[in-house]
């Protein structure tokens, strides 16, 4: 991997509460390369937004944040909003999940682009207009020229994602954030739009992180993974070694849960994610793992070197001699 582009360290999100504090990431480690995706999976409430949206300052101004999250080597833990404002879509940006709400809908989309081009850029307001057209071009959208002079409801929901994602890269980030950017389109639209940003990785050199719950999507497109389970990485390796061979039991079972031609049924992970205002002590997974032992409930494991790859299961080795897993 080329050296870090992205890197967070026991990196931390928290919300005070009436009822106390709600752990929601637990000390996230991660680095992102130039020109590297990585895609970071797990189930609803695993912390995979909320690590990011809190790395970008778009948390509540109640959240605490702690630990650390540089891009290009300055910290941004600590920054107050104002500093974060001239990080945030020039030195990183985000792609949302829902494009029609991230969206202006009383502006045309040209003015948008423009407008987040002059935020940053010392540009004509005729010269970012043709920046405009020319990045709506780059993302796939026929007549941009005539595009740019519509409005959101006027574009298709692949469209509009496409619009975002010009919107993102307008002034060529070092980090692209994508949270769940195909969930809402189709598989032919989601595969363009997948196509879409890695044409950016390959030819802008951005590292992009891919936040989802779809793991086709990881499948095809990421270089490397990172699964996450309240609030904390459990595993993290290539693609390929994660689909061919999984050492922590929570990954088994995400991939064991999805649908294939020629299996009869699925196979559902049991019981529910723990409640972070209580995290369950050792490892979180553990009440729902059928071969967690006393031993997974006597200390948080951490991430460590195991096969190609990284696991925080304490039992991996013994998995691997029972024949759960294999490495």
């Amino acid at each position: 991997m080329s050296e870090s582009v992205l890197q967070l360290r026991d990196f931390r999100v928290s919300f005070p509460t009436m009822n106390g504090t709600v752990q929601a990431v637990r000390g996230v480690d991660l680095d992102v390369g130039e020109g590297e995706m990585v895609g970071v999976v797990g189930e609803s409430g695993s912390g995979k937004s909320v690590t990011f949206l809190g790395l970008m300052g778009l948390l509540p101004k109640t959240t605490v944040i702690e630990g650390s999250a540089t891009v290009g080597g300055d910290e941004l833990v600590g920054r107050t909003s104002k500093q974060m404002r001239s990080v945030r879509g020039k030195r990183i940006a985000m792609i949302f999940q829902d494009p029609l709400s991230a969206l202006n809908p009383v502006h045309k989309i040209g003015r948008q682009i423009v407008e987040m081009l002059q935020a940053h850029q010392t540009i004509s307001k005729q010269d970012a207009h043709n920046r405009a057209v020319e990045l709506l071009d780059i993302v796939g959208i026929p007549q941009p020229d005539q595009r740019a002079m519509q409005y959101p409801h006027e574009f298709s929901g692949g469209m509009r994602q496409r619009v975002m994602i010009a919107m993102a890269i307008a002034n060529e980030p070092e980090v692209l954030i994508a949270d769940e950017p195909t969930t809402a389109l189709d598989v032919t639209v989601q595969a363009q739009i997948l196509e879409v940003m890695q044409r950016i990785q390959h030819e802008l050199r951005t590292a992009i992180v891919l936040i989802t719950h779809d793991l086709g999507v990881v499948a095809r497109v990421v270089d490397r993974v990172q699964v996450m389970y309240a609030g904390r990485a459990v595993e993290r390796g290539s693609v390929d070694d994660l689909f061919s061979e999984q050492s922590h039991p929570y990954t088994r079972g995400l991939l064991e849960s999805l649908p294939a031609l020629g299996k009869d049924r699925l196979v559902p992970i049991p019981g529910s994610p723990p409640n972070m205002l209580q995290p369950p002590p050792g490892c979180a997974f553990a009440p729902r793992c059928p071969h967690a032992r006393p031993v997974c409930t006597l200390e948080m494991p951490e991430l460590r070197p195991f096969g190609n790859g990284e696991t925080a299961c304490v039992r991996a080795e013994e998995l691997v001699e029972e024949g759960v897993v294999s490495v």
